[in-house]
């Protein structure tokens, strides 16, 4: 229908800022001229859109525009608080709790409530986690740099001097997305391995793209050295392989037990240490040098207790 294509022009422009009519036409599907349109019934509105020629035209809403909370239904709302609500059993932040209440505010009780629960209470164990996340949000919004101790996956530590940019949890922990001032480029830093984290008292001046874009880019210029496995696994420990290692399964016997390839990060400890507590239950078929590392690990543990 004409008038959701109209409402997804204005919330993508808010979100975007100036975009090209080609860019517009491809996502929702119209011609150009259908775009233009749609571009002159937001104006006679009363919605600002400007637009603007050449090689970097398009258009865009003035700053001064900001659209009323009607805009969002009961389901928007509901969804917010869910991610809201999975976000403060992370991370005990005031502001958090605080928005999660205003946003609350805007929908009756009985409507709250989503068949979606996001629970990452495992995340706020270590309260040392989580009073260096306070601590980095603060600096982040007041831009500042910080340094700290840094242990390595290789046990080396080091000081780093960084310009904070976003927190962000994924594999299973949470990191500092941070520009390094020795580097000169972007990294990924492990909030678990820092130690003596410390505000620097020197404002941020350099201007960073977004946090989105530059874990992208991140992500695609991934340098770690990958090695591909082959495992034999019984049935018994199926579905906690597919769940940690992330593999894929290559052939299933008829009694459960399964071959999988995996592509991993030849010195990251995760999948290692998951195999090794697997015990009898898994076997490595290749590489042969990993077969090795793993016998000269078991014989290590074992030289422990004799």
């Amino acid at each position: 229908m004409k008038i959701d294509r109209l409402l997804g022009i204005t919330i993508y422009l808010l979100n975007n800022k100036k975009t090209s009519a080609k860019i517009l036409s491809d996502k929702f599907e119209v011609s150009i001229r259908t775009i233009q349109r749609d571009i002159e019934t937001l104006c006679q509105a009363g919605i600002p859109v400007a637009s603007s020629v050449g090689v970097d035209g398009g258009y865009e809403i003035l700053d001064s525009f900001k659209m009323n909370r009607q805009i969002a239904g009961e389901n928007d709302y509901a969804y917010i608080i869910s991610a809201l609500q999975g976000l403060a059993s992370a991370y005990k932040s005031q502001s958090t709790a605080v928005t999660l209440e205003k946003v609350k505010a805007v929908l009756r009780k009985n409507k709250r409530d989503l068949n979606i629960i996001l629970d990452f209470s495992t995340l706020s164990e270590n309260k040392n986690i989580n009073e260096k996340l306070k601590l980095l949000e603060n600096i982040i919004a007041e831009k500042y740099s910080v340094s700290f101790e840094y242990t390595s996956a290789d046990n080396i530590t080091t000081i780093k001097e960084v310009e904070p940019i976003a927190l962000t949890y994924r594999w299973y922990s949470w990191y500092l997305l941070g520009y390094s001032l020795k580097k000169e480029d972007y990294r990924l830093y492990k909030i678990l391995r820092m130690m003596n984290l410390k505000k620097i008292n020197s404002k941020i001046l350099r201007k960073h793209e977004s946090a989105h874009i530059l874990l992208e880019k991140n992500e695609a210029k991934d340098i770690r050295k990958y090695i591909d496995i082959k495992l034999f696994g019984k049935c018994e420990i199926k579905m906690k392989a597919i769940e940690y290692l992330n593999g894929s399964i290559e052939e299933e016997y008829e009694n459960g037990d399964f071959i999988m390839n995996l592509h991993v990060p030849e010195n990251e400890q995760f999948w290692l240490g998951t195999i090794l507590s697997f015990g009898n239950l898994a076997k490595i078929i290749e590489p042969e040098q990993l077969k090795r590392k793993l016998c000269a690990r078991c014989d290590e543990i074992l030289n422990l207790y004799r």
